[in-house]
């Protein structure tokens, strides 16, 4: 490639940013860092009634989580700014009068109301209303009117927008890197406003021309502004621009396979589909986040990554850097990505248990404060390294190994049943052994045990379920010379002989 690539993620502040726009965002920026180029966050706030206050700190925040950093943009002018579309208005007006003295576009007067009616005489007949060149010369706008009149109708304030002009019946060939040749009928397209009676441009006129003056080489977007790249294409060339390079990301679907995954799905399934937290300003409700549930950036990124696109082998984990080296557009599939909650899981898994011991220890100590308990006395790193192989997130490691904290308050039923008459006294022979003990640590602690055990023909089974019971409540958990060491000598011999008692009074 020889010009520079410059791409921009160029989100809506109407609410919070979905992952389906994370995944935007990512794309953009693997592809421009492949390519040694630019990464630029736009602003698109040129529909001022959905804005949503707090919603563009929102879309920072969430890419700065996510170890997304863009080159340019808010805060980081470098002179293509303003990156806020409503911060741009002034210029845009030039560029709508370049297309109407070109005669591209066209002033309206079609009130709403008007249209309405339109419409639904349209659908009485069995048809749909569309605006464009088989009516236009029959409606309230400028192609249809005098001159002199269209003048005078601006001049006395009255309301109007500007549509823009689309060729009637040309066959339009255009190229995107994802989906290969496509051709429209630019005669089934309706006249999109380009400019509103507020002042504002719409979507489509900013867009391109933000692109244009921003240099922007790639536009790579989702799926749903497909339709709208005939228009885009269009507006280039009624502008005399050259055209970037075109590629629109498959739909992220619902878990089912079946429609676009939104926000109900995660409420009703119970995952999110947002970066962070959200509060609704409005209504206060508050919207989970991947963060908030405990979940690591890297492991997201990771995920996200994957949904849509493969780097044509076997291997499915990548950091940000090793994303970089193998991403391509051409590597990005045409059809949706499905969903799928559980292996968002397996990432998390794969990039938790590769996380160093001392920091998880660190976050499981806030986790242990939250609920009471102190870890005074033992070795949490340790534990961590024990517990962390069967656990997703740092409070997974509570629920796992509470008994390092806690002595059990009852014993499993079905493992209850593997205290024997004789265990009794098999487990008071335990305690002497374990008094005996003088370097308390997993490998002396084996040693001294089965030394015994084989000097004595003790069966294994008979001896290690009931003193795992004993110490744990259950038959679950790491190696139990690791657990005796961790809880030391005291804890596990008090540990037994409460075990003891227990079974006594409660087997006669």
């Amino acid at each position: 490639m020889n010009a520079r690539v410059r791409v921009r993620f160029a989100p809506s502040p109407t609410g919070p940013l979905h992952i389906g726009g994370v995944r935007t965002a990512l794309f953009n920026y693997l592809f421009a860092k492949k390519h040694g180029g630019d990464f630029i966050l736009r602003i698109e706030d040129t529909d001022q009634t959905r804005f949503v206050p707090g919603a563009e700190a929102y879309i920072v925040e969430s890419l700065q989580w996510c170890g997304i950093p863009f080159d340019e943009g808010i805060g980081l002018e470098k002179g293509y700014g303003p990156y806020r579309q409503s911060e741009r208005k002034d210029l845009y007006r030039q560029y709508v009068e370049t297309l109407l003295q070109n005669d591209w576009a066209y002033v309206a007067f079609d009130s709403p109301e008007s249209l309405e009616t339109l419409r639904k005489t349209s659908e009485a007949e069995g048809k749909t209303f569309i605006y464009n060149h088989e009516n236009r010369d029959q409606l309230d706008n400028a192609l249809a009117l005098d001159t002199d009149l269209v003048a005078k109708r601006i001049q006395q304030g009255e309301n109007y927008v500007v549509r823009f002009k689309t060729p009637a019946h040309r066959k339009l060939t255009f190229t995107d890197i994802i989906r290969g040749e496509i051709t429209v009928d630019t005669g089934l397209l309706d006249d999109k406003v380009l400019f509103k009676s507020d002042g504002m441009p719409t979507y489509h006129l900013a867009n391109v021309v933000d692109d244009h003056l921003m240099e922007i080489s790639h536009v790579i977007r989702g799926e749903e502004w497909l339709p709208s790249l005939a228009l885009h294409v269009l507006l280039y060339e009624a502008f005399g621009w050259t055209k970037p390079a075109f590629a629109h990301l498959p739909l992220i679907l619902k878990p089912t396979g079946n429609g676009k995954l939104s926000k109900r799905d995660g409420d009703k399934m119970g995952f999110p589909v947002f970066p962070l937290n959200w509060k609704d300003p409005n209504t206060g409700e508050v919207s989970s986040g991947y963060r908030e549930k405990g979940y690591l950036p890297e492991a997201v990124v990771n995920m996200l990554a994957f949904l849509g696109w493969n780097p044509g082998t076997e291997q499915e984990i990548f950091n940000l850097s090793a994303l970089v080296d193998v991403f391509s557009l051409e590597n990005v599939h045409k059809a949706g990505a499905k969903f799928d909650p559980e292996k968002t899981k397996w990432f998390q898994h794969q990039y938790f248990i590769k996380q160093e011991d001392t920091v998880i220890a660190n976050e499981f100590q806030i986790v242990l404060e939250k609920n009471n308990l102190s870890s005074a006395g033992l070795n949490l790193v340790k534990i961590v390294s024990l517990l962390k192989e069967r656990a997703h997130f740092t409070e997974d490691l509570l629920h796992l190994g509470s008994y390092f904290f806690l002595p059990p308050a009852t014993y499993d039923t079905k493992a209850s049943k593997n205290w024997k008459p004789e265990t009794n006294a098999l487990m008071q022979e335990v305690i002497k052994i374990l008094e005996n003990v003088n370097v308390f640590d997993s490998k002396n602690i084996e040693k001294e045990i089965k030394t015994w055990l084989e000097a004595t023909q003790t069966g294994f089974g008979k001896v290690m379920q009931p003193l795992r019971l004993s110490l744990v409540g259950s038959l679950q958990g790491p190696h139990l010379f690791d657990i005796m060491e961790v809880i030391g000598k005291q804890n596990t011999i008090e540990r037994i002989q409460t075990a003891i008692k227990w079974f006594v009074t409660n087997n006669e």
